[in-house]
This record gives structure tokens, C-alpha cells and sequence, in this order.
């Protein structure tokens, strides 16, 4: 068995950041929290073969694998369930209503561009964007090189740009 203490410091820090990949490649609450549950089982299993080199990426990958790994076992082809960020949200903006009923329409309109992009695509832009991982940390977790994190966040980034072109002529 692993050292818990030595595990538990390492690895709960990271906690937020594996429920937010988790959350994201979900797109369900409940989901999120079940695959965070089994990659922090996963990880203390396993916690002897880490050699501490970056424990946030050696957890991140870990909760990108369960989550793929729950995808097949439920023979799931697509994640359908829309994350809905709003609920879940500690930053609240709070202006007005006419400026909660912009940041809503926006964070809205954000999220489901979100949804339309390719997992690939989707876990490359949370890594980078929402948890703000290296290229190299990136490719440790999705297991490519660095080019091709830059690679695929290029297009992550292009493809939502165009998605979201439509409400930003909408907005003017």
C-alpha cells in the first residue's frame, strides 16, 4: 500500500484541476465526480510507480484515461450532456441584471462551442486555457508531443474561433 501521507500531499492540491478536465471531457456534474473518484483510487493503487517527477500531469493523465476508459466500457460514442458552468461557478459577476444576462448569454453561447469541438480538441484548450499546463505537461497527459499539443490547440483554437464567429456578428 502507498504511503497515504505522502500521496494525499502530492495529489489533493491537484483535485480542482483533475474535476475540471474531468468536468469538461464529461459534460456532467455527477460523471465528473465519478471519474475523479476512480482516478484518485486509480492513482493511490498505483502511487508507488510515481517517481514525483510532475504529480499534477501524472494525475491529469490519469483522469484522462478513466474517463476515456469509462467512455468505452459504456459504449458511449459522444458525450451529449451539456456542462452547465453557470451552477457550478464561484466567480459571479454582480453589476446588474442586465450584466448577468449578458455574461450568461455569453458563458452560454461559450460552453456549447465548447461542446462542438472534438474531445481532442476540447481537453487540449482546458489544459492549456483553464489550467494553464505547458505544452510538454500537455503532451505528457494526451501522450503526444509537444509539436502536436501546439498542433492540435492551434486548430482547437481556429475551430472555435469559427464557431463562435456567428455570435460575435450576432453581438455587434
Amino acid at each position: 500500500m502507498a504511503d497515504t501521507r505522502r500521496f494525499e500531499e502530492a495529489m489533493l492540491p491537484h483535485l480542482d484541476a483533475a474535476y475540471n478536465l474531468a468536468r469538461y471531457l464529461t459534460r456532467n456534474e455527477h460523471d465528473a465526480e465519478d471519474v475523479v473518484q476512480e482516478a484518485y483510487v486509480r492513482a493511490l493503487r498505483y502511487f508507488d510507480a510515481f517517481r514525483g517527477q510532475n504529480a499534477k500531469a501524472w494525475l491529469l493523465a490519469i483522469v484522462r484515461h478513466t474517463t476515456y476508459t469509462r467512455r468505452r466500457r459504456d459504449r458511449l460514442s459522444a458525450i451529449t450532456t451539456e456542462f452547465n458552468d453557470e451552477m457550478h461557478s464561484s466567480a459571479r459577476d454582480n453589476s446588474g441584471p442586465e450584466a448577468e444576462l449578458d455574461r450568461a448569454e455569453t458563458l452560454a453561447e461559450l460552453q456549447s462551442a465548447l461542446g462542438r469541438l472534438p474531445p481532442q480538441f476540447r481537453e487540449v484548450l482546458v489544459l492549456r486555457e483553464l489550467e494553464g499546463l505547458s505544452y510538454e505537461e500537455i503532451g505528457l497527459i494526451v501522450r503526444a508531443p509537444a509539436g502536436t499539443v501546439m498542433s492540435r490547440l492551434s486548430r482547437a483554437r481556429a475551430r472555435l474561433a469559427q464557431v463562435l464567429s456567428p455570435f460575435k456578428q450576432e453581438t455587434r
